[in-house]
């Protein structure tokens, strides 16, 4: 052990707790250091703190790990460190919006020129060796609330803005083509599962254009009866039907200038979808019952859980119309396909739910966070913004693994399973490997069954998605 680690470990000697034994540091904290003693001495002392703690022995390690799919609230980072040092790394955090968190840095040889540089680049703290135990719990204790506090509130920021909230690479992409359609008048087509956030996509893109001061107009098109949707969409005369009392205006008048989404469209009445059509062609409809023509300048959005170039195939769904709202289509990712949002995600729907039933702050256990990154949401957004609010309610202080749902926890078990049967598969693969007498045929089927059972774990063992991900058929 070095002298530098000798004296830190004398300095922050797990057993001499003081008053920071008396409060608890809820996060996760990323220690970098090249002096594996270093690291063992600041984990126990932050463990035994309740702290999470993830090591790196170097600058490069640690931003792989900052990278991955469990967030970190803070980091403890060594000046001095071999290849990449801890200011270089400083200046790759402070400079990237997806990795921005509090950066406390540790050296023992740092000169006033590095202080001065690492404070100029947004670090939280800066300590000389020997540490002082309750000096550190403390900074670290202060850095994890602001990182949960700046955190909360960009969500609540964005979420009430209407924005896209994640940093995953599909939804920056989203976000980019959001930001190229926006200003022009292409009619966009959004496809995407239930629950994904198709209508959110569209209101983004209604915010971000020319028409974002005139009306932005919905219409479920799954949710009217095939003999209504005519007059919802054009309109109706008094006495066009049985019914129809007084004249009333249809959504596409009502969205004159501004935005008529389509949602559901793939379920639309062939009928309907040929006047549609003709709205699309010409900017002209009449109400239902009526003799004059009318215009409208609408800019139509369609949105549709379904895949409807298969629709149009089947017969369902008008190719002219498909290729008419399919100008710009565009894919919203499903929630399983960028599982580094759901730590944004879950804290902006947390506080959204202690602030609308006047409930306290809540946090996420770590634990409960790992499992809810390998559950596969099949409802989506929808699904974990229900999830979330449903477990603030039914809390009574900070949120854990015996507070998420069964089904959560049960996917969790089925892994745990499948991971027995499939931890001899990497022995099983090096025998086939070893073997001499190997046959191409052999490796083959090696490799494909590690592969496959590798999907299989990542689907949380549904055949489906992983046969799909394969591009195989289920059987």
């Amino acid at each position: 052990m070095t002298e530098a680690a000798f004296r830190i470990g004398e300095a922050l000697d797990p057993a001499d707790a003081g008053e920071a034994r008396g409060s608890t540091l809820r996060g996760r904290v990323l220690v970098v250091d090249d002096e594996r003693n270093i690291r063992r001495v600041l984990r126990l002392v932050l463990e035994s703190e309740g702290a999470e703690v993830v090591e790196a022995s170097t600058a490069s390690e640690a931003l792989e790990c900052l990278q991955g799919q469990a967030p970190i609230d803070v980091v403890l980072m060594d000046v001095k460190m071999p290849g990449m040092s801890g200011i270089e790394a400083l200046e790759v955090i402070a400079s990237n919006p997806s990795l921005r968190m509090p950066v406390i840095m540790i050296s023992g040889h740092a000169s006033v020129t590095d202080a001065v540089r690492a404070t100029r680049l947004g670090a939280f703290d800066f300590f000389e060796k020997p540490l002082e135990r309750e000096r550190v719990v403390v900074s670290v204790r202060n850095a994890i609330r602001q990182s949960r506090a700046t955190a909360e509130i960009e969500a609540l920021r964005r979420q009430s803005r209407g924005e896209l909230i994640g940093t995953s690479d599909a939804v920056m992409r989203l976000i980019g083509q959001i930001e190229k359609v926006a200003p022009s008048r292409a009619r966009v087509l959004i496809q995407g599962e239930s629950g994904s956030g198709k209508e959110l996509v569209a209101r983004a893109i209604h915010d971000a254009s020319p028409r974002r001061h005139r009306p932005f107009v919905k219409v479920n098109c799954a949710a009217i009866p095939r003999e209504l949707i005519e007059s919802e969409l054009f309109g109706h005369e008094r006495g066009a039907f049985t019914g129809a009392t007084a004249q009333k205006k249809g959504l596409f008048e009502v969205a004159h200038e501004g935005t008529l989404l389509l949602d559901e469209v793939g379920d639309m009445d062939l009928d309907a979808q040929a006047k549609v059509l003709r709205v699309l062609q010409t900017g002209e409809f009449m109400r239902v019952g009526g003799q004059h023509t009318l215009h409208a300048d609408v800019r139509v959005m369609a949105a549709t859980h379904r895949k409807l170039q298969d629709s149009v195939s089947a017969g369902e769904f008008r190719e002219d119309l498909y290729f008419r709202l399919a100008v710009v289509p565009l894919d919203v990712p499903p929630l399983r396909a960028r599982p580094n949002d759901i730590p944004e995600l879950s804290r902006a729907f947390i506080a959204e739910a202690c602030r609308d039933n006047g409930l306290s702050s809540r946090q996420l256990s770590p634990d409960a966070l790992a499992l809810m990154q390998g559950y596969p949401w099949p409802g989506n957004v929808r699904e974990l913004k229900n999830i979330m609010e449903r477990m603030v309610v039914l809390s009574d202080g900070d949120l854990g693994v015996d507070d998420l749902p069964e089904e959560i926890r049960r996917v969790d078990q089925q892994w745990r399973r499948g991971r027995g049967r499939a931890e001899g598969l990497s022995e099983e693969l090096a025998e086939v490997m070893e073997d001499h007498e190997l046959s191409l045929r052999s490796v083959r089927e090696a490799v494909e069954r590690a592969l496959i059972l590798k999907r299989l774990r990542e689907h949380g063992w549904n055949v489906s998605r992983a046969a799909e991900s394969l591009e195989l058929e289920r059987t």
